[in-house]
């Protein structure tokens, strides 16, 4: 079965745009969009107040992953493209941020809660799950140099 969104034609700049609508909505206090060396969107930051303090959090595309899912699945070779992927991979974000904030809204969770993963770590500018995936791997582990997330 072809990765959710596949299809889409809406551009990365629009689905951008309405993340950034959705985390104002669950009560982002500021909401940057970081871009690429090409221009396009890489990345979101937000910031909201935890305890009155705030809180930085990233969200990455990592479209790379999703252009990978593409050239495995059997879908039509138009939606196999760079432009294609990172379409799609923004707008999986989206739908994931959406599904977020009804959690939110239901009462069964807050918006630091659900965003925890991506929360920045002041003291190594990376995110948590970054940080925890580098402290499990064992000393010495080649693997503990370098960004296993890369772009």
């Amino acid at each position: 079965m072809p990765i959710l969104n596949y299809t889409t034609t809406i551009s990365v700049s629009k689905t951008a745009g309405e993340i950034q609508e959705i985390l104002a909505k669950a009560g982002a206090n500021r909401v940057m969009i970081e871009f690429g060396a090409d221009r396009t969107p890489d990345a979101i930051y937000f910031e909201i107040d935890v305890n009155n303090n705030t809180a930085q959090f990233r969200l990455p595309s990592r479209w790379h992953g999703v252009a990978q899912a593409l050239q495995d699945s059997k879908v039509e070779r138009k939606f196999k493209t760079e432009e294609q992927a990172r379409r799609v991979a923004w707008r999986i974000i989206k739908d994931w941020c959406e599904a977020q904030l009804a959690i939110i809204e239901a009462g069964a969770a807050e918006l630091p809660e659900v965003f925890f993963p991506y929360l920045i770590n002041p003291r190594t500018n990376d995110t948590i799950f970054h940080d925890f995936v580098q402290f499990q791997l064992p000393p010495g582990d080649p693997n503990a140099k370098k960004d296993v997330f890369e772009d």
